[in-house]
């Protein structure tokens, strides 16, 4: 998990798509608690493939608020712009691929532009994220990049905030 992932070829094989659209259900059936349950796994909102034993440059991601659902299968995603502004979650992050408490704020850019390949519609896009979106994306970009949300909490002062920041 600390390697860096590596480029995906594209167009994608099929094998690759597979893979995403399974990380994609997983991540579905992890949110219905029914199912999450009997099966004993924890609801996330994203999951990149280095997660699951594969050290590529993917990850996908599923948020369903009420009605509003939002999905990506993202593939060789670049963050390309980020704000000074500050954000993190106020209750911190968690991890599916980290067991324990790792309380503390993880600091992360309150706004981001990403640029990857969408392979749910087959197209290259640039994604503006604020926000809770912006978390969940730097969270599973950080994946790609061997590195944790626990890896961005300030060891000395894990529970302040920085000037400016804002808590979601």
């Amino acid at each position: 998990m600390r390697k860096r992932s590596e480029e995906v070829p594209l167009p994608l094989s099929k094998e690759d798509k597979n893979l995403l659209d399974e990380m994609l259900l997983y991540l579905k059936r992890s949110q219905d608690e029914e199912y999450a349950k009997k099966h004993g796994i924890r609801a996330g909102v994203g999951l990149a493939a280095i997660q699951v034993g594969v050290l590529k440059r993917m990850f996908v991601v599923y948020i369903k608020n009420g009605e509003e659902e939002i999905a990506y299968q993202f593939v060789n995603p670049k963050i390309i712009e980020s704000s000074v502004k500050l954000c993190a979650l106020e209750g911190g992050e968690g991890c599916l691929s980290v067991d324990g408490s790792h309380p503390g704020l993880s600091h992360r850019a309150y706004k981001i532009k990403l640029k990857a390949y969408e392979a749910l519609t087959d197209e290259d896009v640039v994604l503006e994220a604020r926000g809770y979106l912006s978390i969940v994306l730097q969270h599973e970009y950080d994946h790609l990049n061997g590195m944790f949300f626990y890896d961005r909490i300030d060891k000395d002062h894990p529970n302040d905030p920085k000037p400016s920041e804002e808590l979601i």
